[in-house]
């Protein structure tokens, strides 16, 4: 299935590179640099591109570029999910995903890959059966390794693999029993310029974190499960019990793991959580215009809108920015005619406002259409959608383990026209 993977930074350098079934040569990838330089943003490349022999299906995570070079026709979501697997195992693995830390362990970063993709074709992707059979890396075991020549391979197989539940080893034991739950939704949203929301859905995702001992199975529910449309489940969740009860059924692997993704793309249960007054006008005589924009809030359920940041993508005409920020700062990338106004923690008893001339050529006719503007934000405790855990009940064990649930909303793809 997968022949080859190119680990791509943000600079367009290839760093890493693995075959599994033959040698692809890196100038396969010249048809990806090209969709890059086209694409104003790194997340707008195309994830699937064709060339004439092969197939490029692509992820950016953490500032790198994750790309695999397949031949024949597979299902690109296929390929796209154990992309998404295997920089989710260098997170945790290493902590982060970064080039350098990456770099920094790339001896178990081949042995991972090799694991993982066996002759084309996913193998082992769960994290506590890679755990077993590749030790996460140590200071003293890095030591010991370089000394004596060692690798960080076990010599036995995981007993997860011999299991009917793979993707939980054994055995498992905690002094703490505990499972928390965090409720992540990012609000993709366009908005036009008086205001009124031209559409918006919400993609949404559980991450949890389980670390019970022996063999627990839990039941979560929640209070309005039928808000939610596209579903998609760990391996661990029993389906039937969801399609019959709406309640997640699942014995959870140990550690850190996706519990489920979710989508609502019904738009009447979509809340904007800010509203944006805006106006940029460039004017037809003399070589300047102006913008002014506020920002405030508007569907927040009386929780306060933190790192809020604005961005704007300048015509290349506009020379500079002479603006008046009353809260935060802002900066203009004269190479990329970019403007940044990073506000943080919103007041609404004092709304912040960024108004000002900007400088364009002179000579140069006006722009025929105006920038757009997006926004960042992030909202701690809220789930935007509405949706909310209503208990967690744990069978097959005595004691009482420690719960938790945590909620952020956060802004995607938020779009303001002006």
């Amino acid at each position: 299935m997968i022949h080859s993977l190119f680990l791509i930074n943000h600079s367009g350098d290839i760093f890493l590179e693995k075959h599994w079934k033959r040698v692809v040569n890196r100038s396969v990838c010249d048809y990806f640099f090209e969709a890059k330089e086209k694409a104003v943003d790194p997340e707008n490349v195309p994830p699937v591109l064709q060339t004439p022999h092969h197939y490029l299906i692509s992820i950016y995570r953490g500032k790198l570029f994750f790309l695999s070079v397949v031949q024949n026709e597979v299902p690109p979501l296929f390929v796209i999910e154990f992309l998404h697997r295997v920089a989710d195992t260098m997170q945790d693995y290493f902590g982060d995903c970064s080039e350098t830390v990456i770099m920094d362990n790339v001896v178990t970063v081949y042995e991972l890959l090799e694991e993982m993709l066996d002759n084309g074709f996913p193998l082992a992707t769960e994290s506590n059966v890679l755990k077993e059979m590749i030790r996460p890396p140590t200071m003293l075991r890095s030591v010991v390794n370089t000394l004596t020549g060692g690798s960080n391979v076990g010599e036995t197989l995981p007993t997860g693999q011999l299991s009917s539940i793979p993707w939980r080893r054994a055995g498992v034991k905690y002094t703490n029993n505990e499972a928390y739950f965090d409720v992540v939704e990012e609000i993709d949203a366009i908005l036009d310029k008086s205001g009124t929301t031209v559409c918006a859905e919400i993609q949404g995702v559980i991450e949890a974190c389980v670390r019970l001992s022996g063999m627990p199975d839990l039941t979560l529910s929640f209070m309005n499960p039928r808000i939610l449309d596209d579903v998609s489940f760990h391996p661990c969740v029993r389906f039937k019990r969801w399609e019959s009860e709406r309640v997640l059924s699942f014995v959870p692997p140990d550690g850190n793991f996706t519990l489920m993704n979710y989508h609502v793309s019904s738009q009447n249960l979509v809340a904007i959580p800010v509203y944006v007054k805006q106006n940029i006008n460039f004017f037809e005589t003399g070589p300047c215009g102006r913008l002014d924009i506020t920002i405030g809030p508007k569907q927040t359920m009386g929780k306060s809108v933190e790192d809020l940041k604005v961005t704007v993508h300048m015509p290349k005409s506009v020379l500079s920015a002479n603006l008046a920020a009353t809260q935060g700062n802002y900066t203009y990338d004269l190479a990329s005619k970019v403007l940044v106004w990073e506000i943080g923690k919103l007041n609404p008893q004092k709304l912040p406002n960024l108004r000002g001339t900007l400088t364009t050529q002179s000579g140069v006719p006006k722009p025929e259409d105006n920038p757009s503007i997006q926004i960042d934000l992030k909202i701690q405790q809220l789930a935007i959608s509405g949706l909310k855990v209503n208990r967690l009940d744990m069978y097959g064990e005595k004691y009482k383990p420690f719960k938790g649930v945590k909620y952020l909303t956060k802004a995607g793809k938020f779009q303001v026209r002006t």
